[in-house]
């Protein structure tokens, strides 16, 4: 809805069209916004003639305790319906004139300080208070109103509150009452607080509620704070308190304590010994029936047959100790203790507690070997010192890893110090070693005794002496391993030495010596190889990717043929030299070799100068190349001195262009000839068929294109002149007289 104070205004004005200097305008319907100013026409009035309100002895004072409502018809925010509010009487004027005091903007009244002080002397019956509300500010002139408040004065029910009892876990409808509060005065809002925070609420009656069940071990106590409050939350005076305590049940089991680690105990401890001393908590109340704990031994129960149990428990005090049983090391024992309260009166809860208690070792067994006596161990003479002799193995049988340290010796037969023995401590091996050299002629056999003692000190009993193991040793004569004729062997090659090629001999020193079997070793890049029996070491394949200068080192091992565990072994380095001049070597091959074979081929020369030749009647010699495929495709067959034939071996080699590589030599001195050959599919001329292109004068398929379209074109105008030909002459048949036309025979 739009204000008294503003209008919309629509003006309906004919759509005309202006002249003017800038041109047309048109000009047509307008909207107009009116405001109207407004003045103050407007009388303030209050929401009630009469207010009546109750008084609470106790109020504390500038605390409201009623809110005047005026309004003002005039226009919001400005200063004709700005109201203020005052007192303007008070009847009757006792004890003091002013017990009350207004707030003029709010409207709030409350006693003033000095009517706190006076309000307990104060006449019987109402006070009645003339109020007046008045718009213009503080402006002195202005529109005014005027209402009557009776204050009525009643006596403070807001007393302090007894301590309730509230039993936990109770079994009652919730919310559930437990006190009432009530505030005499009007207009109150009621508060409530817990402290601790618990399960409590008040409702606008002053009704307080626990809301749910309690709980005493979680808190046994609590302590509520309830304010009378104004509807701004004003306290209308100080809190009442309200003590709940929560009355104890049995509902808590006694608790175990934490199971923790296993509990150690020494073997061979006394009957007696104090194992552990269970302390089970109960969370009822300290004190009562309800926290009063028995104990009970639940297991381990004493076997059938036995006499007495390994362990017993004082039902009082919890505390178990160590029956009459004896134990051993590495036993180990779950013992559950039943714990129950009402000091173990029936239906008392109760709780099983579970101890793990360990029986501990004690050093009290020496250490043995497992054989006292060592089958006799041969040993050649030539064995370096730290040469294993044996491996003696002993054991403890107590269970404690610093108990089961050992500590060896040799306690006789080593007087030289031939021997020495090597272990861990904790470990039950031991190794015999030797120290020094043996010596055949000297001691050709040898007796230890090895002791074993603990390491920690024996306890207990008859604890025994250290155990002893006899070593016995036959010292072996070594006979002396094959020698070569040279600790290291070099030889020289040019790079371009063929496969085959023999390099060196290795030979034994001893020429009447027995016979050897050789090898290589380290041959990386397999370019050696080595007769087993004459030992010469030929190449084995075309040196390739060796370079002049570098230097290839492998190793020659000689084993003596009768005895393969005598062997001996050398160095052997070639050093890499540059390839010698080759003479000239000019292939004269066919045009091309068929595919598949036919009986024809390609004449490979001698050379047609030889820059190093000195005998020039020494003939040539040809071979292929090393290479497995070249062998098998291809076939090399000499003609004379100085020239071989290059033929297919197999029926059908690959078409294309290939290089085979042909060795030639004279005079211990070789050189790689690389043959190129055209392998082809043939004709029955023998002739090579090749793919050819285009020949030359020959149309292409653009240009057949285009005398194909140009002849249907020419052929398309001639059929147009014959066809307008005809057309032509019927026309002039059509315009003949009718009697010129001949007349067709009758049939």
């Amino acid at each position: 809805m739009v204000p008294a104070w503003l209008w919309l205004l629509c003006l309906s004005v004919p759509q005309v069209t202006l002249e003017t200097e800038e041109g047309r305008v048109l000009w047509g319907p307008q909207l107009v916004l009116v405001h109207v100013k407004d003045e103050n026409d407007q009388v303030p009035h209050f929401s009630q003639a009469i207010y009546r309100v109750h008084l609470s002895q106790g109020t504390r004072p500038g605390i409201p305790f009623l809110f005047l409502e005026a309004s003002d018809g005039d226009e919001p925010g400005t200063a004709n319906s700005d109201l203020r509010f005052h007192i303007l009487n008070q009847a009757p004027a006792q004890p003091s004139p002013d017990m009350f005091q207004l707030e003029p903007r709010l409207g709030a009244l409350a006693l003033s300080p000095k009517g706190s002080t006076s309000l307990d002397q104060a006449l019987e019956g109402p006070y009645q208070l003339l109020v007046q509300v008045k718009d213009m500010g503080d402006q002195a002139s202005g529109h005014q109103a005027t209402a009557i408040v009776d204050v009525s004065v009643v006596e403070s029910t807001w007393l302090p509150l007894d301590p309730v009892h509230l039993a936990e876990n109770l079994k009652v409808p919730y919310p559930h009452q437990i006190a009432q509060v009530h505030w005499s005065g009007g207009n109150v809002h009621y508060h409530l607080e817990s402290q601790p925070p618990g399960p409590f609420d008040v409702d606008a009656e002053g009704k307080l509620y626990v809301t749910r069940e309690l709980d005493r071990e979680a808190q046994a106590e609590y302590l509520l704070l309830v304010w009378a409050q104004n509807t701004r939350g004003e306290d209308y005076t100080e809190a009442l308190q309200l003590q709940v305590v929560v009355m104890d049940e049995n509902d808590n089991a006694p608790l175990c304590p934490s199971p923790g680690a296993s509990i150690n105990i020494p073997e061979l401890s006394s009957p007696g010994t104090e194992v552990t001393r269970l302390l089970a908590e109960d969370l009822d109340a300290p004190g009562s029936p309800n926290s009063h704990v028995v104990y009970r031994l639940l297991s381990p129960e004493p076997e059938e047959g036995t006499e007495g149990s390994s362990f017993e428990l004082d039902s009082t005090s919890g505390s178990v100790t160590l029956g009459p049983r004896p134990l051993h090391a590495g036993q180990n024992f779950l013992i559950q203790v039943l714990a129950v309260d009402l000091g173990g009166a029936e239906g008392g809860l109760s709780s099983t507690c579970e101890v793990a208690v360990t029986i501990t070792d004690i050093n009290d067994h020496a250490p043995e070997f497992i054989t006292s006596q060592i089958e006799p161990i041969s040993l050649p003479e030539d064995s370096k010192p730290g040469t294993l002799v044996a491996t003696l193995m002993a054991t403890d049988a107590d269970l404690e890893p610093a108990f089961r340290l050992m500590d060896f010796a040799i306690e006789a037969g080593n007087m030289d110090g031939t021997f020495g023995l090597d272990w861990e401590p904790d470990s039950g091996h031991v190794q015999l070693r030797l120290l020094r050299n043996l010596s055949y002629e000297a001691a050709p056999s040898h007796k230890l005794v090895v002791v074993v003692r603990s390491v920690a000190e024996l306890v207990g009993p008859n604890p025994g002496p250290g155990a002893t193991a006899t070593v016995t040793l036959l010292v072996e004569r070594v006979v002396p391993p094959p020698k070569l004729d040279q600790e290291s062997y070099e030889a020289s090659v040019p790079v371009s030495t063929p496969a085959g090629s023999l390099l060196l001999t290795i030979q034994p020193s001893d020429p009447m010596s027995g016979p050897l079997r050789f090898s290589l070793v380290n041959d990386s890049e397999g370019w050696l190889c080595i007769k087993e029996v004459s030992g010469e070491v030929h190449t084995a394949r075309p040196l390739q990717g060796a370079r002049p200068g570098d230097r290839y080192t492998v190793l020659v091992e000689a084993q003596d043929a009768g005895e393969p565990t005598l062997n001996t072994s050398a160095t052997l380095v070639i050093h890499f030299l540059k390839a010698p001049s080759a003479p000239t070597l000019t292939p004269v091959p066919s045009r091309h070799l068929c595919t598949p074979r036919q009986n024809h081929g390609v004449v490979v020369s001698g050379p047609s100068e030889d820059p190093d030749q000195t005998n020039g009647d020494s003939p040539y010699s040809f071979a292929l190349g090393p290479n497995p495929t070249v062998q098998r495709d291809w076939r090399l067959q000499a003609l004379n001195g100085s020239h071989a034939y290059l033929t297919l071996a197999l029926h059908w080699v690959e078409p294309g262009e290939h290089v085979i590589p042909v060795v030639v030599s004279r005079n211990g001195r070789m050189w790689q000839l690389q043959v190129r050959v055209i392998v082809c599919r043939c004709n029955m001329e023998r002739q090579c068929m090749r793919k050819v292109g285009r020949m030359k004068g020959m149309p292409t398929k653009l240009s057949a294109v285009g005398i194909l379209v140009g002849t249907l074109t020419a052929i398309g105008i001639f059929l147009i002149l014959i066809f307008t030909h005809l057309t032509l002459a019927r026309k002039k048949d059509l315009d003949q007289p009718v009697d010129s036309v001949p007349l067709k025979a009758a049939i």
